[in-house]
């Protein structure tokens, strides 16, 4: 518990002093002054006391009971509203100030809270929340100021308790693909529409010939016996493995001032989206992160069902990338330690030209064994640096420095690739789309 004066105990000693500064000022005797002022501070001193005294046997019979009513989880940049409820099982009416100690990166807004409490009453109070950092974050217990009954002090009591939720990546993606794949609309967020009726390598079912089907597909056994076209219909390959490999080191620290987070942040939607289509579509999924200190790195092991995203997405949703270098050669070599079987690799980083030599290493030990798809994130800045007007002279060597980046580092990404071409080089909000594009490239193609 905390004491303070309030502002009308602050109001009574300015009047008091100010009633002493004017009787000086009239010649009046100071000592008749010095007893007077004496005398009405022991008054108010006496007059505090028992004020204190009551209000706290007030409070002691019936505190004031504050409890929250929080989600499950929290989405990184989503905003949310915080409702609770402030119980007064008492018959004292309080006046309070109110404010509840949200976590600082949930960055709350619409507090302190001010209200008059009547006995046996409760409020209901609001305010929002925006997270701005993933991980795990806390509500410590809320603190309330009230008014003496008396009116000469402010007691600050500490109550609720203390709840801690996580803060998961973005899944706006995750939810909007899923809504516009129902509705088959997803050409909305530029993900290519689905190959024509009898593409794919796996068989999935007889039906019967459309046009625009292609006839080396009718299966003539059936057409006989039905007495009208029958067409084989495939789907994708099922049952492969996609495997994240997701850099953590300090490149991915980069952020440009969105909501939606760091670099990181992006590559961490993209993941949960691309995992979401992947599972889906029947593959199973598996996550190893690199470039942070041993004992903050994370694995998660492949496996098949829509219940590995919960899985997955805990598993990574608190990590962060730290200011280290990124090993790509190790990283290779770990994932290739640990999974023996063919998958497609999905190396999230980025990319600066001259990490070509260590990449283009790493490449190979992968591509010795799996598919893989390499993965860039690419500053925003650069793309606004080359198109600024120019209107002063530094202007034009801006611009020339950005084109001259922008190529050595695109010349050098492109020597990356090999004949299947599986690369993504996007800037952060396009990241996710492309992946998903690119890993049905893949997919249809039977690359894997």
């Amino acid at each position: 518990m905390k004491l303070l004066p309030s502002r009308t105990a602050i109001h009574a000693l300015l009047a008091v002093a100010t009633a002493a500064l004017a009787a000086l000022l009239l010649r009046m005797p100071a000592a008749d002054v010095g007893a007077a002022v004496v005398g009405m501070l022991a008054l108010g001193v006496v007059w505090a006391a028992i004020d204190f005294w009551w209000t706290r046997r007030a409070w002691h019979a019936a505190p004031l009971q504050w409890t929250r009513t929080l989600p499950d989880a929290f989405a990184l940049g989503v905003q949310r509203t915080i409702d609770g409820t402030l119980v007064n099982s008492g018959t004292r009416r309080w006046r309070i100030a109110f404010f509840d100690h949200a976590d600082p990166d949930l960055d709350p807004q619409g507090l302190p809270v001010t209200a008059d409490l009547h006995a046996n009453a409760q409020a209901q109070l609001r305010y929002t929340v925006q997270p701005r950092r993933r991980g795990r974050v806390v509500f410590e217990p809320a603190d309330v100021r009230v008014s003496s009954l008396g009116r000469s002090l402010e007691l600050q009591w500490r109550i609720g308790e203390q709840q801690t939720r996580p803060v998961f990546p973005n899944f706006a993606s995750v939810s909007r693909y899923a809504w516009l794949a129902t509705d088959r609309r997803l050409a909305d967020i530029g993900i290519k529409t689905q190959v024509q009726r009898g593409e794919g390598t796996d068989f999935k079912q007889l039906a019967e010939y459309r046009p625009g089907d292609s006839i080396r597909h009718i299966d003539w056994k059936a057409t006989l016996k039905q007495s009208r076209p029958i067409v084989r219909q495939f789907q994708d390959e099922r049952d492969q493995c996609v495997i994240f490999l997701i850099d953590c080191g300090r490149r991915m620290r980069a952020d440009e001032g969105v909501h939606s987070g760091s670099h990181f942040d992006e590559a961490l939607n993209a993941t949960m989206l691309l995992a979401h289509v992947a599972l889906k579509d029947g593959d199973e999924v598996g996550a190893l992160t690199f470039g942070t200190a041993p004992e903050h790195k994370r694995a998660f092991a492949p496996r098949k069902g829509l219940a590995t995203l919960s899985a997955l997405t805990a598993v990574l949703h608190d990590i962060q990338p730290e200011a280290t270098h990124s090993d790509y050669l190790i990283a290779a070599r770990d994932l290739m330690r640990v999974h023996s079987k063919r998958a497609l690799i999905v190396l999230l980083t980025n990319f600066r030209d001259e990490d070509a030599p260590e990449l283009d290493a790493a490449l190979k030990l992968l591509r010795s064994r799996h598919l893989v798809l390499l993965a860039s994130l690419r500053e925003r800045v650069l793309r606004e640096m080359t198109e600024q007007p120019l209107k002063e002279s530094r202007h034009a060597v801006e611009v020339a420095g950005a084109h001259l980046f922008a190529q050595a580092r695109g010349d050098a990404f492109r020597r990356l690739a090999e004949r299947d071409a599986l690369m993504v080089d996007a800037e952060p909000e396009r990241l996710a789309v492309e992946l998903v594009n690119r890993y049905h490239t893949a997919k249809r193609a039977g690359l894997l």
